[in-house]
């Protein structure tokens, strides 16, 4: 009996080991089929063009194992994905869309003050005319130790950071804690932040007695408005000419550029035309009512000069309207189109290309992008007229019948190579150490009480005329171990003395 029992229990144990493997041989076959479905699904079951990305993501959030950080993973991967359609199509944080848009609006919000920090701490060089700290009593000069009961000074602080929290809405407060030459304390300045205009036009002055000259920083939100001024003032002085300096100048507001074009154009003059793949193409032309059609008008530009600047000069050259001097422009022709979120964050995303009326397309190629300048270094282009790169098929004529070149910027009428006059090693020492600012602000302070009582230029060249300038700068750069041979001193005073 025991020897029957036993056998029973053998063969139930068999059969439940076959039902075993039979069940987990189903499951295997089951799961198998089910990771085949998952790793085949179809990349055109969404639909358009982005079916696959959105498979990835639909995926990732439906099988994940851990809780995702949507918001993270969304700013870290949209800039990405503009970098790979082209160098300028970018993506701003809230933070970084305000910034980036500050300085072409023409004003923002802050304390009216411009500053320095050549040795940690930050030095007022400028108090704006008008603004909440010339009401407060800032005076150029001051030092800024303290914002809001917070030490800046000396802590290796940011000058971004510095900004930071000098800036803030109108209406509100900072205190400022201001240490002053000649005062033992500090001084503490409460000021009512506010708006704060913005200048494009750095300078407007008279060369000579007929010729007038303007440099345009950027086309902001006001540059043609103030250039409208400045023009109305060279001319009651008798400016027959116009030298119009957009060296360095990155550009803009499109509009600007148009309505600067519009006033040294004849009516049905082309300034501009936009083109690409979803954009039709769209000319803009200038109207003949500006002030300033037959002024005549010579443009300055260089590799920095790009964008509106570019459009600028191009519509100038294309239609014979100016003759321009210097280097061959930037080379950014792209029209951005900005789109903003709720969030506060946007995007300027490349929709065209800029062309100029001869049919030129301002934008120079993408290869080798960020090593664009040292190639023109290489390549003497910088130096040499010959070296500019142009290719017979990228030739276009002019309103005239001129022969112009496309390729990317603008090439120039007149080049004008880069200066490399002052570039010893004296200078290039001052340079790397700040010698030269770090002098003016050491000779400004000796000499406050009598700066401050300069109004005109003539007695600003009087007082330098009569101060030991050239002195006291070997003095200062001997001080901090600079010391010039006769020969690099020679080469490099002029430019050293104008920049302290």
């Amino acid at each position: 009996m025991s020897d029957k029992k036993d056998l029973f229990y053998k063969i139930f144990q068999i059969i439940i080991l076959i039902c075993a493997i039979l069940l987990l041989a189903i499951m295997a076959v089951r799961f198998s089929s089910s990771l085949k479905t998952k790793s085949q699904l179809d990349v055109n079951a969404v639909g358009g063009n982005w079916s696959k990305l959105m498979l990835v993501l639909n995926s990732i959030d439906n099988n994940y194992m851990e809780e995702i950080d949507y918001s993270k993973i969304t700013e870290d991967m949209i800039p990405k994905i503009l970098k790979e359609l082209d160098p300028h199509s970018v993506y701003f944080s809230p933070s970084e869309l305000k910034e980036a848009e500050e300085p072409l609006q023409g004003n923002f919000d802050g304390i009216g003050i411009m500053f320095n920090v050549p040795n940690d701490t930050a030095i007022v060089t400028n108090v704006i005319v008008g603004g909440p700290s010339e009401k407060a009593g800032l005076l150029s000069g001051d030092r800024i130790i303290t914002v809001d009961g917070r030490n800046i000074a000396g802590v290796k602080l940011p000058q971004d950071s510095m900004v930071t929290l000098i800036k803030g809405p109108r209406g509100s407060t900072v205190h400022v804690g201001i240490k002053r030459v000649g005062e033992e304390n500090l001084i503490d300045f409460p000021i009512v932040r506010d708006v704060i205009p913005t200048n494009s036009v750095d300078v407007a002055f008279m060369l000579n007695d007929t010729t007038g000259f303007i440099k345009l920083s950027k086309f902001a939100r006001t540059s043609y408005m103030e250039f409208i001024r400045a023009m109305a003032d060279l001319t009651s002085k008798g400016m027959r000419r116009l030298v119009f300096d957009l060296r360095d100048n990155t550009g803009g507001y499109l509009d600007q550029a148009l309505m600067l074009s519009n006033e040294f154009l004849n009516k049905g003059d082309l300034v501009v035309y936009m083109e690409g793949r979803k954009r039709e193409r769209q000319d803009l032309f200038a109207d003949g009512k500006g002030a300033f059609k037959d002024l005549p008008l010579a443009i300055l530009i260089n590799e920095a000069s790009a964008s509106s600047s570019e459009i600028f000069a191009g519509a100038m050259q294309d239609n014979d309207r100016a003759v321009i001097y210097g280097l061959r422009s930037f080379g950014k022709g792209l029209v951005q189109e900005p789109v903003y979120f709720s969030d506060g964050s946007g995007i300027r995303l490349t929709v065209a290309h800029f062309y100029t009326p001869s049919g030129r397309c301002i934008q120079k190629p993408f290869d080798d992008y960020e090593m664009d300048f040292a190639k023109r270094l290489e390549t003497g282009e910088l130096f040499n007229a010959d070296s500019i790169k142009v290719v017979d098929s990228l030739k276009y004529t002019t309103k005239g019948g001129r022969v112009v070149y496309g390729g990317g910027g603008i090439i120039p009428d007149v080049f004008v190579p880069l200066d490399t006059v002052s570039t010893n090693r004296f200078i290039a020492k001052c340079n790397r150490q700040g010698a030269q600012s770090k002098f003016a602000i050491a000779f400004a302070d000796r000499h406050r009480s009598e700066l401050r009582n300069l109004n005109t230029l003539e007695q600003v060249n009087e007082f330098l005329n009569r101060s030991n300038v050239e002195g006291e700068f070997l003095n200062y750069a001997a001080s901090i171990g600079l010391v010039p041979t006769p020969a690099q001193w020679n080469q490099d005073k002029e430019m050293i003395l104008t920049q302290s």
